[in-house]
């Protein structure tokens, strides 16, 4: 297992269990040693995030957000509108990563308009996905062994 710097948290944001519960599994497969959070709407999602950069106790902030694109009420757009203004204080250095099984390729280009979105990926994730993200996006910690 490695830690990377700036990553102690990965924040999935989809309101289907099963696919929480297969990501979450993912992730705990991958080489990343990570908290996983889920957030099973958006609007979940910016509260975990608003609220871990003012909390007093703060959760553990995220480094990756895994975000679904269809979901009921707000959905993955929205939340990218919403992200969008929040200060840059609870925004630093967070990496988003568009996960969804839209095969739509107008989709893809949408995400591609967010500066926010640094990767398009399709579903189910895998553990290597993670591996992928955290060696491309974060600094491994000198004590990984």
């Amino acid at each position: 297992m490695k830690k990377y710097k700036a990553l102690d948290c990965i924040l999935l944001i989809d309101d289907d269990h099963v696919t929480n519960f297969i990501h979450t599994k993912a992730i705990g497969r991958s080489q990343v040693q990570v908290h996983v959070q889920v957030a099973e709407s958006a609007r979940e999602g910016l509260d975990f995030i608003t609220s871990a950069s003012t909390a007093e106790d703060p959760a553990p902030r995220p480094g990756i957000i895994l975000l679904d694109i269809n979901m009921p009420g707000m959905d993955g757009w929205e939340f990218l509108e919403e992200y969008n203004k929040l200060p840059e204080t609870s925004k630093a250095q967070i990496i988003i990563v568009m996960l969804t099984t839209s095969l739509n390729p107008d989709d893809e280009a949408k995400a591609r308009g967010y500066n926010q979105v640094l990767r398009f990926m399709t579903k189910p994730l895998r553990p290597e996905m993670i591996d992928e993200i955290a060696a491309q996006f974060f600094e491994p910690l000198a004590d990984n062994s």
